[in-house]
């Protein structure tokens, strides 16, 4: 069993929505660690594979696979084998801007299961053979946006919601073992995020973001250091708690002035 803080990773890796953004700049901290390395995404990953491996990575492998679905994380899980998880980094997600009432239910559905259903999934299954071994660490990319009523961008802010509160739940349930729980909750950062989600007409779309490296830079080191959850960025930090303190409709009508498309 150990706990508590670390200096670095070893054994295997396993970091979903690679492909690109934080989860490629997670991956990147991973490799220069020297571990092997397991990448998922719903895109193609050969870039990335390349890069892990001039970083430092000692193996790299990488599957393609949507984790939406039941036949992806049963991919992800049959690429992992019977091989024991040092860390998982439960990276991928994606959102979907504008009126809930005028989105594609399809599109919708698929929020829900890539950020709820497969993240949770993929954590359980993985989970298990960490218990069963008593060892292992978990990274959930949770977001700042959990704390906010999402006017305009509600379904992501929701399943970032239970994102939130998931990782902080299961961390308490894990506390007496040797399996660590950390949620990294960043703000708006600079990544295909915004493009898939069909914000780039919105305030918070055109304005200056995070660094993905630096976002994923705090979420290794919470990882490492076995905290529960860190807020990347001061800005954020005080925007998610203010957020927790003001009445939930006036949250509402602030994110409504950041994510309301054509303002």
């Amino acid at each position: 069993m150990t706990r508590g803080k670390i200096d670095k990773l070893t054994g295997l890796v396993v970091v979903t929505g690679a492909s690109s953004g934080i989860g490629l700049e997670l991956a990147r901290c991973a490799a220069k660690d020297g571990v092997e390395l397991l990448l998922a995404a719903d895109t193609d990953l050969t870039t990335a594979e390349a890069e892990m491996r001039r970083d430092g990575a000692m193996a790299v492998e990488s599957v393609q696979c949507d984790l939406a679905t039941e036949e992806g994380v049963d991919a992800l899980m049959a690429k992992i084998g019977q091989r024991p998880v040092a860390a998982l980094i439960a990276n991928a997600g994606h959102g979907g801007g504008g009126g809930f009432l005028d989105q594609d239910w399809d599109e919708v559905r698929h929020i829900i299961d890539t950020n709820i259903t497969g993240t949770v999934r993929l954590i359980q299954r993985v989970g298990q053979g960490m218990r069963a071994r008593d060892s292992g660490r978990i990274l959930i990319t949770g977001s700042i946006a959990g704390h906010m009523p999402g006017t305009f961008q509600l379904v992501y802010n929701s399943t970032k919601a239970f994102i939130n509160d998931f990782g902080n739940g299961l961390r308490n349930e894990l506390k007496d073992t040797g399996v660590t729980v950390s949620v990294i909750e960043p703000g708006p950062t600079e990544t295909n995020f915004f493009r898939r989600a069909h914000m780039l007409n919105t305030p918070v779309g055109e304005k200056e973001k995070a660094d993905p490296a630096k976002v994923a830079r705090d979420g290794y080191a919470a990882l490492l250091a076995d905290e529960d959850q860190e807020v990347s960025g001061f800005m954020n930090k005080l925007q998610a708690t203010f957020a927790d303190i003001l009445p939930d409709q006036v949250v509402a009508q602030m994110h409504r002035r950041m994510a309301e498309p054509g303002r």
